[in-house]
């Protein structure tokens, strides 16, 4: 690594610390208002984060015209930001206060009943909403959660928010540079465990190739594959803010999707890529219903790739 790089990566996680210092100490809505002058000056800045948002914003809702998809895509950018100061500010909540934030919708009470009995539990996720809250109410209220984290850069930044998810109560087994990870999902199964993956982006090379909101896309086989082999429920948990009377920070709704049937008359290759496709199928439509807290600013649909790689792909 170079100088400079290192000057960089310090710099980053310095800035990281004091923002965890500054945001908690500020007002709740002296905060939040805070992050959205930040979200509006990057949407207005349009950097490559924003163009990957607009496009994948266009693919899911293609109804929209121009100054509708701009007024999604901006607040999108708010919901994104408004994760980052939820994030910040987490540690000054607790079991109480957790109670009134995060709520369960539609099939809540089936998944309560299967970690209720000791049975194990997989959630495929999408980048929407605030996963860290709700694994910090589950952590108090539901279940123990184990999930995988992608290894960010610099290494110091990761270890800064390895130990504040682990602070929450969650085990987190980094992607790479670790333990096997697809091995440490399956043995917390085994033992009765609720792990809910960030599913709809490919991190490997053995995703599942599916049809997400009509268009081609990868996202990850794991929780179908673990599901499978363990027996343990599959559900989708798509989550999105809702407001709070009073408040500037908004709830929760995770919106848990019906438990994902294992097909009958077809090899484990092909009930993996149903059961994907099951659970893509409810992120999906939400996604469509509520676009704006979809935080996907990285490629997902397959048209989207370069043509070598989409060729590879088919």
């Amino acid at each position: 690594m170079s100088r400079r790089s290192e000057l960089t990566g310090a710099a980053t996680v310095a800035g990281y610390r004091a923002g965890w210092g500054l945001v908690r100490r500020l007002p709740e809505r002296s905060a939040y208002a805070a992050f959205q002058v930040i979200a509006d000056r990057a949407y207005a800045r349009g950097g490559k984060s924003v163009q990957r948002l607009r496009s994948n914003y266009a693919r899911v809702r293609p109804e929209l015209d121009e100054p509708a998809l701009e007024a999604l895509v901006k607040e999108g950018m708010r919901s994104y930001l408004r994760y980052f100061c939820d994030a910040f500010r987490l540690q000054l909540q607790n079991r109480e206060s957790l109670d009134g934030i995060v709520e369960l919708e539609d099939h809540g009470d089936d998944i309560r009943a299967q970690v209720g009995a000791g049975k194990p539990l997989v959630g495929f996720l999408g980048h929407m909403g605030n996963w860290d809250l709700t694994g910090a109410w589950a952590t108090y209220h539901f279940a123990k959660v184990t999930t995988i984290a992608e290894r960010l850069k610099p290494e110091e930044l990761f270890e800064e928010f390895l130990e504040f998810r682990e602070s929450l109560g969650m085990t987190i087994v980094p992607l790479t540079g670790g333990s096997a990870p697809y091995a440490a999902m399956r043995d917390a199964l085994n033992e009765g465990g609720f792990v809910p993956l960030l599913a709809d982006r490919d991190l490997t090379s053995h995703g599942v190739e599916v049809q997400l909101c009509g268009h081609r896309a990868k996202v990850a086989a794991g929780p179908a594959r673990l599901a499978l082999e363990t027996g343990a429920a599959l559900h989708t948990i798509a989550i999105r803010y809702r407001p709070l009377p009073g408040r500037a920070m908004q709830g929760i709704t995770a919106h848990i999707g019906p438990r994902v049937p294992v097909p009958d008359g077809v090899d484990d290759t092909e009930k993996v890529r149903l059961m994907t496709q099951a659970c893509i199928d409810v992120l999906g439509e939400q996604i469509r219903l509520h676009t704006a807290d979809w935080h996907m600013m990285q490629r997902v649909f397959l048209d989207d790739l370069d043509p070598a790689r989409t060729r590879d792909a088919r």
